[in-house]
């Protein structure tokens, strides 16, 4: 970072910027709403009530939110260590693979045995998914987004395959394997609750959050309180010093994207375990490209990539309910402001920053001479 940006306070950084960002979104968001002769604080108010204003729709929100919070984390660990992973939509699907093959062969055994399996399936199938983009990035100099980005369409070609002609039931016209055994169905949030005499809403949200919100702490103690973290931001931040230093960057790459490939497996628990109950095509529906928004955004701390994905989640399933009660409003609508959203919180993420720089740093001068 220059100088200007390096004296910034943190809270400027991590708080201020973004929220900066998200309301510049929401302003052009506001002008396109009256281009097509909508109210925009109307529509606003809308996803807002479609996001949190009832139960169901809270714990839709809070479903999305937990595939943001993987596919964020997976993305901010990589990054730490100066790897761009746009491989998050490919190790997703292979997770899910891992989770189908322990949910299909071991649905009779104990949910409490199935569950731990399962969260191990994910996480191997996904960074066995990312070792050989990190093995070739380390030893043999390919650049991991390209390779990565090659895996993607591999790991939907190898799937279609294995559904079409491996794993669908006999007889079955459909590209998805049978429906799980009830032992291996990840319990719902809404269900656990029911038993402890709590009654919510019903919606998808289910477990995996709770897994989702243990791995955001389990990042945040790995990156700033373990060796392994800090040599993977040294990596990130100085890869000659951290060779000069004898860190050995080879290995570190590809641990690095070995747990972020594990992290994006788990996103599978959510939507395959916990929504689905069957592996299917296309179930990661672009949440691997949205997480690394969300990783942006939350400046790949994991405190704020959990707030960036309620966001996130709150735009998805908001922008569902402003669609059904806007007809106007379409779908491809909410994807528009999906996409400002994510141009302001990545592409333009730049744009207000030296001038929240040069405010700061004058009021600095101003403090000093007084």
């Amino acid at each position: 970072m220059s100088g200007p940006q390096r004296e910034l306070p943190r809270w400027v950084d991590i708080g201020l910027i973004p929220l900066i960002n998200l309301l510049a979104a929401l302003i052009i968001t506001g002008l396109v709403f009256l281009a097509i002769g909508e109210s925009p604080l109307e529509s606003l108010g809308i996803m807002l009530n479609g996001a949190f204003g009832y139960g169901s729709g809270l714990g839709y929100t809070l479903f999305y939110t937990t595939n943001f919070i993987f596919t964020g984390l997976a993305f901010a660990v990589a990054l730490h260590a100066g790897l761009f992973n746009i491989g998050a939509e490919g190790q997703a699907y292979l997770g899910g693979l891992g989770v189908a093959l322990v949910c299909l062969g071991l649905g009779a055994l104990p949910m409490v045995i199935i569950i731990p399996l399962a969260i191990a399936g994910a996480a191997l199938f996904g960074a066995g998914w990312a070792f050989i983009p990190a093995y070739l990035q380390a030893k043999r100099g390919s650049h991991v987004v390209i390779t990565t980005i090659m895996f993607n369409f591999i790991a939907s070609a190898l799937m279609i395959y294995l559904l079409v002609n491996v794993l669908s039931p006999p007889g079955s016209m459909n590209p998805e394997t049978r429906t799980f055994d009830p032992n291996a169905h990840l319990p719902l949030i809404h269900d656990v609750l029911a038993g402890l005499g709590i009654t919510v809403a019903r919606s998808p949200l289910n477990l995996a959050f709770l897994w989702a919100l243990i791995c955001a702490v389990a990042v945040w103690l790995l990156m700033w309180h373990t060796t392994l973290g800090y040599q993977l931001r040294v990596l990130g931040a100085n890869p000659a010093a951290a060779a000069y230093a004898g860190m050995k960057p080879q290995r570190l790459i590809i641990i690095a994207m070995l747990i972020s490939g594990a992290l994006s497996g788990f996103l599978a628990l959510n939507e395959i375990m916990g929504a689905q109950n069957r592996l299917l095509l296309e179930f990661t529906s672009g949440y691997g490209f949205v997480g690394i928004a969300v990783a942006l955004m939350g400046r790949s701390h994991p405190f704020g990539i959990v707030l960036a994905a309620i966001l996130f989640g709150a735009l998805y399933q908001g922008g569902a309910d402003l669609s059904f009660e806007k007809p106007t409003i379409t779908r491809d609508m909410i994807v528009v402001i999906q996409g400002l959203v994510i141009l302001f919180a990545g592409a333009l993420e730049h744009m207000f920053r030296p001038h929240i720089a040069r405010f700061f740093q004058g009021s600095r001068l101003k403090a000093k001479e007084a």
